[in-house]
């Protein structure tokens, strides 16, 4: 007789886990969470920590705007909306409207952040971004109008505002470098300054020029003396963009202080991107790319200056001018008649600039000079019968000249410029050949935009076309559910040529300008990711 048949002891079934669901779905899920609950989770295990850091080494901007009449809220409110998402600051760039206090800002914003963490906080003409509360884009100008003025209509009269962009972008190592001034005699430090950068990016990449350089000047610090010795001291693919006017305070650890001089104060500060030389495996590299939107039509002949003076007092320069083939100087109230005739009179006369062609010799430290020319535009304040007045000084008798006025129809149709170009730069990332070495094949590598910032001159905006988001049409157009924000400012920086303004000789290519007047800079943000490992 058989015995009767027992049962097999049941099997142990073990216990479900949220790992079982896969590492793809695991790093969707990671991708939904604020920044401080994702950098929570990847303390819980080590494959949630390998899932997170894949996450956190992908490229990142985020920005928001609000308009609350608060600062504790509107600080509230950008840096909670920033960090909704997982990101790994590595900068953080503030601006605010000039209701607010520029130190309290400051340690609001700098608070919420590593101590490591660069933070630079400025005041603004105007910001641009997506609202932290709506989501939609905002253009807002504040007219900084004086006490007896009375405010444009259709700016009003509110003045508060807060703009944050954070950032991490990999391949990268970002520092924070200062121009010092001595307070005795408001020297520019400017040749320890490049030497500091130049120090920092070989430490960093082995390159003494940098992939790029944001800058961000004092109001009263003539800039372009700075940038004149940026350019010349870095090469044509340093990519250099900021703000060339404003009141602003910075922080950092990694800041580096190119003076020793106790006594010394700062008139700009850089925020520094070098290739990271020592970057961990599997990470790509991030790229940058510049647009300039011009604003400004050069009208009449070329003059040449005949008589200048210098006045430190009032940062202005005096000066006579005659006319190229033409005997004899020109009074200043001579020459403005000329250019109000061609303009149509005196009451169709917009803002006036003259724009000086400048040949001077430029070198580092101890290093041979070197000729180079530059193109510097300068504010015409007034002319009489007997000079003519301009805002600033650096004008040589002989420098050659002509005069440019604002216009909206040229600006127009240079931000169509800038948008048929961000249309080429797309299809050019998107679909960028890459020869793999290890055949024959050619593959299709995409480069994606991720990220854009926009320096616009105050002049701009609503008031100039007529309709607000026009300077941030040509990068929205184009890069949809990107992240993009921008700054209004009283000086733009770029690097350029004299071809920008002026159609001709190929002369106007090797006069080099960097510091611009009714423009719009677009600085783009893309990605290269890693080679596929084979």
């Amino acid at each position: 007789m058989d015995k009767p048949r027992q049962k097999p002891p049941a099997t142990a079934l073990s216990p479900a886990t949220i790992d079982m669901i896969g590492e793809d779905l695991l790093f969707n899920i990671f991708s939904k969470l604020p920044a401080v609950e994702c950098a929570a989770a990847a303390c819980v295990s080590r494959s949630w920590n390998a899932t997170i850091t894949r996450l956190l080494s992908l490229p990142k901007l985020s920005s928001a705007v609000s308009l609350d009449p608060s600062l504790q809220v509107a600080v509230n409110d950008v840096i909670d909306k920033v960090l909704a998402c997982p990101i790994r600051p590595q900068f953080v760039i503030a601006s605010i409207g000039p209701a607010f206090d520029l130190d309290e800002a400051h340690r609001l914003i700098a608070g919420r952040f590593g101590s490591q963490i660069p933070v630079i906080t400025s005041i603004s003409q105007g910001i641009f971004g997506q609202n932290a509360t709506t989501n939609e884009f905002e253009e807002v100008q504040w007219d900084t109008f004086d006490e007896e003025e009375e405010a444009h209509a259709d700016l009003g009269n509110e003045i508060h505002g807060a703009l944050l962009t954070v950032g991490f972008l990999p391949g990268l190592a970002i520092d924070l470098i200062p121009l010092s001034k001595t307070r005795g005699n408001q020297v520019l430090m400017i040749d320890d300054l490049v030497l500091s950068v130049r120090e920092r990016s070989s430490s960093r990449s082995g390159s003494a020029s940098p992939v790029g350089i944001l800058l961000f000047s004092d109001e009263d610090t003539d800039i372009k003396l700075v940038l004149e010795k940026f350019d010349y001291a870095f090469s044509a693919e340093t990519v250099i963009v900021g703000d060339g006017g404003s009141q602003f305070l910075y922080r950092g650890e990694t800041a580096i202080n190119p003076s020793n001089n106790k006594a010394a104060s700062s008139a700009a500060v850089a925020l520094l991107f070098s290739r990271d030389r020592g970057k961990p495996p599997g990470v790509g590299e991030t790229q940058f790319h510049v647009m300039l939107s011009t604003g400004i039509s050069s009208i009449g002949p070329t003059y040449k200056a005949v008589s200048v003076r210098e006045r430190s007092s009032d940062y202005s320069t005096w000066l006579t001018a005659k006319r190229e083939a033409v005997h004899g100087s020109l009074d200043g109230q001579t020459i403005l008649d000329q250019i109000y005739d061609e303009l149509g009179g005196h009451n169709n006369c917009p803002v006036l600039y003259v724009g000086v062609t400048k040949r001077r010799k430029c070198s580092i430290g101890q290093e041979k000079p070197s000729w180079i020319s530059t193109h510097e535009f300068h504010e015409v304040l007034r002319g009489d019968e007997e000079y003519l007045y301009v805002h600033g000084v650096g004008i040589r008798s002989g420098d050659s000249f002509r005069f440019y006025h604002a216009s909206s129809d040229l600006a127009r149709a240079s931000c169509n410029t800038v948008a048929n170009n961000f249309r080429h730069l797309k299809q050019l990332l998107n679909y960028e050949r890459d020869d793999h070495t290890n055949s024959n094949s050619v593959a299709m590598q995409k480069k994606p935009v991720f990220g854009g910032i926009m320096f616009a001159c105050c002049g701009r905006g609503k008031l100039f076309f007529g309709e607000p988001n026009v300077d941030g049409s040509p990068f929205l157009e184009n890069f949809s559910g990107v992240t993009f924000s921008g700054t209004y400012c009283t000086g733009e920086i770029a690097r350029a040529d004299l071809s920008s303004y002026e159609q001709g000789s190929q002369e106007h290519s090797s006069i080099r300008c960097n510091f611009h007047v009714f423009s719009t800079v677009y600085l783009v943000m893309s990605y290269t990711p890693p080679s596929p490992q084979h």
